[in-house]
């Protein structure tokens, strides 16, 4: 095997380049021939069918291993590892597993949920050729993703977060807004069960009907458990907070009884990204919901999202003096979640502690117990 340079000073660095890359790749398990036809730009004929094995590890995602419906390979996989064949396919491929998966993510924000479902999808799809078609280790995908998928930094975290409505009379504008369709009608008995339970998008697709063993009353219950570093939250029961609009008028959306005899049906949730981003996707078509979100974010300083809701749900139990330890029980989280995350839930135990101390000491026979 000869090279295709001049014995003379001019080719002596492209030379050099050449035999370290072809170096490198029979050091990757390639053979010596294989490994100068990859430096000079020519894939070996039929050493990398990447197509025939993207079409294996699809038949073998949907079939075999965690069986993934059709719609989730063709949202997290499909994308990403056409994209992937198509650079291996290039001119100047790639040579290994780390500058490949990098080329396919440069183009999505660092810590983002996509570029996140990208690198893992991909890692699968190497590790899989690795394994099962027996290409060399240097094509198998780093053991620590962290670094490819990258973090969200602290700043736009910030930007991230929900704030909640400044009343329910808004929340009760927003849902007459809506059209009086099918799909209308089932958006907004999704949105009226996060605003009166206080729901994370998600638990609307964990929530049940039972009945109280002791008063035959019926109850909400939620079987999310939230993952995170302390653990998983438990399963808990529900306890509906009724919205109030400026009329003084406790709505009663008597949801539980609807819910019981089939009356409710929800919108799709499952589809995308998840249960928050069908909801974002719907509203984000809605002309009063786009007008409505600026008007708070130029006169309030408020961002609104789906967790609104949730937060608007907070604020409304400890506008009624339920304690911060109640509210953290219905809502899933821990004592020290809830105050951390819903700053209003300690300023008002703090304001409650110092009024009940005022009232204890202008009207001392009022103490609890009444002795």
């Amino acid at each position: 095997m000869t090279l295709p340079f001049n014995w003379s000073e001019a080719d002596w660095a492209n030379c050099y380049v050449r035999i370290r890359n072809i170096y490198a790749l029979w050091l990757q398990g390639h053979t010596l021939k294989a490994a100068a036809e990859i430096a000079k730009g020519k894939a070996p004929s039929g050493e990398r069918d990447w197509k025939a094995m993207k079409a294996a590890f699809k038949e073998w995602k949907i079939t075999a291993d965690s069986a993934i419906k059709l719609g989730t390979w063709d949202h997290s996989y499909e994308p990403v590892i056409s994209d992937a064949v198509a650079l291996l396919a290039g001119k100047t491929p790639p040579l290994m597993a780390q500058p490949l998966m990098l080329a396919c993510v440069k183009d999505w924000r660092s810590g983002s949920r996509m570029r996140k479902i990208r690198v893992r999808s991909l890692a699968q799809f190497l590790n899989y050729c690795v394994e099962q078609h027996h290409l060399p280790e240097a094509w198998a995908a780093p053991k620590n993703l962290k670094p490819l998928i990258g973090a969200v930094k602290p700043s736009e975290r910030v930007n991230q977060k929900a704030d909640p409505f400044s009343n329910d009379q808004d929340i009760l504008d927003l849902l007459a807004s809506l059209p009086d369709d099918d799909t209308g009608r089932r958006w907004r008995d999704a949105t009226m069960l996060m605003a009166e339970l206080g729901l994370r998008p998600v638990e609307l697709l964990h929530l049940k009907v039972r009945t109280d063993e002791l008063s035959g009353e019926p109850y909400w219950w939620c079987t999310y458990q939230k993952k995170g570093g302390n653990g998983a939250t438990e399963p808990r029961r529900i306890i509906p907070l009724p919205l109030k609009g400026n009329d003084g008028e406790v709505q009663q959306w008597n949801l539980i009884h609807r819910w019981k005899t089939r009356d409710i049906k929800l919108p799709p949730l499952e589809s995308g990204n998840g249960a928050a981003e069908c909801w974002k996707t719907y509203f984000s078509r809605r002309p009063y919901w786009l007008s409505f979100k600026q008007r708070y974010l130029e006169l309030e300083d408020k961002r609104l999202t789906a967790y609104s809701f949730r937060h608007t749900f907070s604020v409304r139990g400890h506008q009624r003096r339920i304690d911060a330890g109640s509210m953290s029980l219905v809502m899933g989280h821990s004592l020290q979640t809830h105050c951390a995350f819903y700053p209003w839930a300690q300023k008002s135990s703090v304001e409650a502690a110092f009024a009940d101390a005022h009232r204890r000491l202008v009207k001392p026979d009022t103490v609890a117990g009444g002795s």
